[in-house]
């Protein structure tokens, strides 16, 4: 039994495909549609519902790790003209000993060989990178990278700061991530649609900004959502139970919270939590969240709010899995420290003074779980429970009974008509 996934874009072709690999495979095939999170991640929850032993995935993916399920990846060949992406690119690098790393969408991975045998003759120090299925076996050598699926060696002694990035592909969340986590080096990009070379022009120091405010409004909450955005990437569970443990001991409230594809209208439905952070893959990480009612950011922006271990050096994580333990920026959380030895901090957004220190774990202060609650626990739940304490706070808290307390009257004919003219209402002359 094998499951095929297919993104939106493609699920009209699902049929006769899946028909074509039973007549060639003789497994019992099932299509997986409409995915919970994003296309890009292999959805193991779906292929084990239909018990399926394998999964074939369609389409762009961002090549995070599977936990359980074997998987095959069909990227597709979208046309690349290696003529004009050539010339591009002796038009942004004129100088031929420029070093250079050579990215590109995983539609286009295709047609790099081509592309190198066009361009390594010209520039010997060019890099061209290779895509990584899944995990990379044994420790990663000096000098090489393993980032978001791709491989490649740098062999300068400056190291990937001494390079720049030519990107092969369309704007997009993948080019962004690329940029925010190798900020120190200048990218470019060629569009294969469009054909067009140009000279990335994305602030990152300003996008790197707007994330540091993020992390300024991470310190400032008292209550947290964790958005579970992935159930397949390896790795997420731990890094679910680190986010609680972390947010724990910073004295903050959690929420873990499974909604599938975020958007404006469901988070909205959570006014007591102050701030999110979405679980996700690297390329769904970066959520752009100026529409939402309240802000999202990623587990590593929360890692340099709330763990004072850990300080911005200029380098981006959007990958969750360097933050777990074994990964190289991995950073213990600190002993705790005294109320009375710890030192305040000011907000930089509302000026007021904060708690920057982890304490110990408390021990639960929850009543215990019973069907019925006696009324005089419902204040003691509310000094706990920031839902109850928000809900405490509004003015109108729902439907009450109020049985015995409304007086009983006749019923009586109501208004007719629209609510613009009721016919009880007259209507004003011009």
């Amino acid at each position: 039994q094998v499951a095929l996934q297919f993104p939106d874009e493609l699920l009209a072709d699902a049929v006769e495909v899946a028909a074509r690999m039973e007549a060639a495979t003789g497994a019992e095939m099932y299509v997986l549609g409409d995915t919970t999170y994003g296309s890009c991640c292999v959805d193991e929850v779906a292929a084990e519902h239909a018990g399926a032993e394998a999964v074939v995935h369609y389409g762009p993916a961002c090549l995070s790790p599977c936990r359980k399920l074997p998987v095959l990846h069909i990227f597709g060949q979208q046309p690349l003209d290696v003529r004009r992406c050539t010339e591009a690119f002796r038009e942004l690098y004129p100088e031929r000993q420029s070093r250079v790393v050579v990215l590109s969408d995983v539609v286009y991975a295709h047609a790099m060989g081509e592309l190198e045998q066009q361009l390594c003759p010209e520039y010997p120090n060019i890099i061209f990178s290779s895509l990584v299925r899944g995990d990379p076996p044994g420790p990663a050598v000096p000098g090489e990278e393993r980032k978001f699926g791709r491989q490649f060696l740098v062999e300068a002694a400056g190291g990937l700061q001494d390079y720049a990035m030519f990107y092969v592909g369309a704007e997009g969340l993948a080019l962004t991530s690329f940029m925010l986590t190798w900020n120190c080096c200048p990218f470019s990009s060629f569009n294969p649609v469009t054909g067009c070379g140009r000279r990335e022009t994305l602030n990152v120091n300003r996008a790197l900004m707007r994330r540091l405010y993020l992390v300024e409004r991470a310190r400032d909450a008292d209550v947290v959502g964790i958005l579970v955005g992935t159930l397949g990437v390896a790795g997420y569970l731990t890094v679910l139970q680190h986010l609680r443990e972390l947010l724990c001991r910073a004295g903050k409230r959690s929420y873990t919270l499974a909604v599938g594809k975020p958007n404006p209208a469901k988070l909205a439905n959570f006014l007591e939590v102050d701030i999110f952070v979405l679980v996700a893959c690297a390329q769904n990480s970066l959520l752009d969240s100026s529409d939402f009612y309240r802000p999202v950011v990623t587990p590593y922006e929360l890692e340099l709010a709330c763990n004072p271990a850990r300080e911005w050096t200029g380098n981006y994580l959007t990958d969750f899995r360097d933050l777990l333990p074994g990964a190289c920026a991995h950073i213990e959380l600190p002993p705790a420290v005294p109320t009375v030895e710890a030192v305040p901090d000011v907000s930089l957004i509302t000026g007021k003074m904060r708690a920057t220190h982890l304490c110990d774990p408390p021990a639960s202060q929850l009543p215990p779980s019973t069907a019925l609650a006696c009324r005089d626990q419902t204040r003691a739940l509310a000094e706990i429970s920031p839902a109850a304490s928000f809900l405490e706070s509004r003015s109108w808290r729902g439907l009450e009974q109020q049985l015995g307390q409304t007086p009983v009257s006749k019923a009586v004919q109501g208004r007719q008509g629209i609510a613009i003219a009721y016919e009880d209402e007259g209507c004003e002359q011009p």
